[in-house]
């Protein structure tokens, strides 16, 4: 899995940052899922090597503009260029209203497959919202303003490292056979022999997973979510001298992006969502709230648009 920040702003967008946007490339499939989609988005796609064909599905946190304003725009350029071949979006129960009222005052047509899911229970902590043999999606609400939601994926086990050796020991023809035996599957050849796959395969490797939690006041519900997980992107919207503003707005602190961080015993931690009042050149700057982070997650990085980020499992497990 790799994830591609398209927006690392909250609010508002800077010259060097765009509000919030998030793509994430699953392994082995020509296939990219966004979370969130603030204004400019479809701009920030033409501006990467990502291509906006490959979207299948469009998570959505909640429904302030900076996460939601570049959405429609998006679905429309969709439909005029007919290169999708279907969108799934998932999201606040308002999802649906807002996305068919602006489709419909606006004669925009979606020429392709679509379908909006909506959360139906915004207090459901751990609720699947989406399940297929290799990926499951979950979310749960958190604390702002509005219903929000976190969001986790995670890649489901996948069967052992194939012993190739074995295989030609055993004179197994290559070619299907071996795809087939490295998916852990029983296999007849045309001698008669039943071989199964599991016999050529390793121990299961487990799956990768990342949870991406914006915008929200410290929540416990989000670092149960995220327990565990190889890469935690959490909003850090003010430093930690700031703290009495974080809470009247609902937002997070570094420091509180790095608690969690350190509660949930996470692989790493990415700081998003910064505010636009640090920026370069002002007494307080976004390396400032990045070193207040790593003071208490050491492996923390700072966001930055465009930025890639490969999902990888950690070295050591964290024994908080």
């Amino acid at each position: 899995m790799q994830v591609t920040f398209l927006g690392t702003s909250s609010g508002v967008p800077t010259r060097n940052r765009n509000v919030s946007a998030i793509a994430l490339r699953l392994p082995q499939r020509s296939e990219l899922w966004l979370f969130d989609c603030g204004e400019g988005t479809q701009h920030q796609f033409l501006r990467s090597e990502l291509r906006t064909s490959q979207i299948r599905k469009i998570f959505i946190t909640h429904m302030h503009g900076d996460h939601i304003y570049g959405l429609p725009g998006l679905l429309a350029s969709l439909g005029l260029a007919g290169n999708s071949s279907g969108i799934d979006l998932y999201g606040p129960h308002a999802l649906k209203s807002y996305i068919n009222g602006i489709l419909q005052s606006s004669s925009s047509r979606i020429s392709y497959p679509f379908q909006i899911n909506s959360i139906e229970n915004p207090h459901f902590e751990n609720h699947v919202v989406f399940e297929d043999e290799d990926f499951m999606v979950r979310c749960t609400p958190l604390i702002h303003r509005v219903p929000a939601f976190a969001y986790r994926v995670d890649q489901k086990p996948r069967p052992g490292r194939f012993d190739l050796n074995k295989a030609k020991a055993c004179n197994i023809p290559p070619g299907p056979n071996y795809s087939q035996l490295q998916l852990g599957k029983k296999v007849k050849l045309d001698d008669g022999r039943i071989l199964n796959g599991k016999d050529f395969c390793g121990p299961p490797r487990a799956g990768k997973s990342f949870v991406y939690c914006t915008d929200t006041i410290f929540s416990k519900a989000a670092i149960e979510l995220a327990q565990g997980a190889d890469l935690l992107i959490h909003e850090s919207t003010f430093a930690h001298q700031d703290l009495d503003m974080a809470y009247q707005r609902k937002h997070s602190t570094s420091t509180m992006a790095a608690q969690a961080a350190l509660e949930a015993c996470v692989g790493q931690l990415v700081l998003t969502h910064l505010s636009p009042r640090y920026a370069p050149g002002n007494p307080v700057s976004p390396n400032d709230l990045l070193k207040e982070a790593k003071e208490i997650f050491p492996n923390t990085l700072l966001a930055k648009d465009f930025l890639q980020i490969n999902v990888e499992k950690p070295e050591t497990v964290c024994d908080t």
